[in-house]
């Protein structure tokens, strides 16, 4: 027998531990640069977004992750930070920081913020300290090493904005490490000071409200001491997330990162964070050759971060096997911790580009939505994805991403997943009265905010309705996952939680496919915003939609 299940069917489920809240929480990620400005510089600010929380906590989502806001020159755009206590004047002031959690706390909404520490701007005082000489107070606060004999780096290690990962001071004639541009000079987290210092800075945020972090590069922390050089990859491999234009992807990174001893430090910032209840955070693992393995080891339940991710999602590949593959090769790796999963972010190719090209845009980007906020883990959703936003096609003269300016034009750097947010379809788009920093394509401007909430049967709208049925269904927030087999390019799982289960199933296809089903009777629910029915033995689904249905 099968049956409809509408929303009043259901308990309100979603009320969980408050120092549980993160499990399967749905993460808006803001890039403030790009979210609303609301002075006229062009550039968007925190006043912009407390403007904009009533929008944002009317999705459906349960938490806030901004992107870096404090005090830098801005060399790559905030994550090169000279002041982990401070706001950019860019950005705004403490006190509007403090005005934004506020509101953010009396919506319902969590706010975590980027954690930058792996590397600071040379401008940081800090820095400024260290490279005076070989004896100060802060010489090793950083990753010195004297030349070869001919002048010649330490090692082999590269940086992955490209070229060496050392720059060489002529003050302390001494080079220093650098992971990323030659202005983010590495901390050396074997100094244990340094430690001291950045864990008082997360300190400092936490006193102020915050929820939780999102920690940048968690496992670029510590470098090996020994400074040895990189073997290079083994044939046929490559680094997720890595252009294959870049030659960091031709190491194989045993020694420039995750590092052991970066597990004792990630046991003192836990228990930090465990001094607020309910903070929370969720790391990075870039560029990684076992991320399983990292992101078991790094989110032990109870002893280190909460929850990581890493950029197996955010590439090219898109089949749904490889998604299964990678989500349950997750699953039987992970032991007690806790995944994350995203599909865009502030790095990537957008992927309403990334995978959607060619299918029917609307459709696609509803279906990649109720995807990855449906696999267990916690999801993080990047501004604009509600919209259906494709990857802006940014013009040389006009980009403003190193990593861009530097690998043109095979890889275009980050720009085109960073222009302004479209909340109406005038000049400006609604984000800024004045000239915004990067131009805002006419395509993201039909799918402006207003164009789109105006319309039952919009992106925006449908994300909306699904999104605020998921946060009743427990089983999606917390259940297991266990995939079954189907045919073709269809994602077939079960999310169950106790002693309730829910049936997902996803047709990745412009085409409409059946699915065989002769395991239970199913109630499929009306209120997910899919249109996918249960009849006799299989599961009806059309082109780029899914079924979702309690299994009885």
């Amino acid at each position: 027998m099968t049956a409809n299940r509408s929303n009043d069917d259901r308990s309100k489920s979603s009320i969980t531990p408050a120092g549980d809240w993160w499990r399967g929480a749905v993460i808006y990620q803001i890039y403030p640069r790009s979210f609303q400005d609301s002075n006229g510089d062009g550039i968007g600010d925190l006043t912009g977004v407390t403007q904009r929380l009533d929008y944002i906590a009317g999705l459906g989502v349960d938490a806030i992750w901004l992107s870096p806001f404090f005090t830098s020159p801005m060399a790559d755009f905030g994550y090169d930070v000279s002041d982990y206590e401070d706001v950019d004047p860019m950005f705004g002031t403490l006190a509007d920081f403090d005005t934004m959690v506020s509101m953010a706390h009396d919506l319902g909404l969590k706010v975590m913020i980027d954690l930058v520490i792996s590397h600071t701007s040379d401008q940081h005082a800090w820095f400024k300290e260290s490279r005076t000489s070989r004896d100060n107070e802060k010489a090793d606060w950083y990753v010195w090493a004297d030349a070869k004999p001919e002048g010649s780096p330490p090692n082999n290690w590269l940086s992955i904005f490209g070229g060496p990962a050392w720059e060489w001071d002529s003050v302390r004639c001494q080079y220093y490490l650098h992971n990323f541009l030659a202005s983010q000079p590495d901390l050396n987290f074997h100094n244990q000071d340094v430690q001291d210092a950045v864990l008082s800075a997360a300190r400092f945020w936490l006193e102020r409200g915050v929820d939780g972090f999102r920690l940048d590069t968690v496992n670029f922390y510590f470098h090996d001491a020994q400074l040895r050089d990189n073997p290079p990859l083994p044939a046929g491999a490559s680094l997720t997330g890595v252009d294959p234009t870049n030659p960091y992807g031709f190491q194989h990174h045993l020694y420039d990162k995750t590092q052991p001893e970066n597990l004792a430090f990630l046991e003192r910032l836990r228990d930090l964070l465990d001094e607020f209840p309910g903070a929370t955070s969720v790391g990075e693992i870039g560029a990684d050759r076992d991320v399983i393995g990292t992101t078991a080891a790094y989110t032990v339940a109870g002893k280190r971060i909460h929850m990581a991710y890493s950029f197996d999602l955010l590439t090219p590949k898109r089949s749904a096997a490889y998604i299964r593959e990678t989500v349950e090769n997750m699953e039987a790796g992970i032991g007690s911790g806790w995944p994350s999963w995203a599909l865009s972010n502030h790095d990537v190719v957008r992927v309403a580009t990334r995978w959607g090209e060619g299918a029917q845009l609307d459709r696609f980007s509803v279906l990649a939505t109720a995807l990855v906020t449906s696999l267990r883990g916690t999801p993080c959703l990047y501004q604009g994805e509600e919209l259906g936003l494709t990857e802006a096609e940014v013009p040389f003269e006009k980009l403003q991403d190193p990593y861009g300016i530097r690998f043109w034009p095979k890889f275009k750097g980050r720009d085109g997943c960073r222009t302004p947010m479209p909340w109406s379809a005038d000049e400006g788009g609604g984000f800024t009265t004045g000239s915004p920093w990067l131009p805002l394509p006419p395509e993201h401007l039909s799918r402006s905010v207003d164009a789109q909430q105006i319309h039952d049967g919009s992106v925006l709208s449908k994300v909306k309705t699904f999104l605020c049925w998921r946060r009743e269904q427990m089983p999606l927030l917390k259940g297991d996952i266990r995939f079954l087999d189907s045919a073709g390019e269809t994602l077939v799982f079960i999310r169950r939680q106790d002693n309730e289960a829910i049936l997902c199933a996803f047709n990745l296809t412009d085409e409409a496919i059946d699915v065989d089903w002769s395991d239970g009777a199913l109630e499929v629910f009306r209120g997910s915003g899919f249109s996918g029915t249960a009849e006799a033995g299989k599961l009806s689904l059309p082109g780029l939609d899914a079924l979702f249905a309690l299994i009885v």
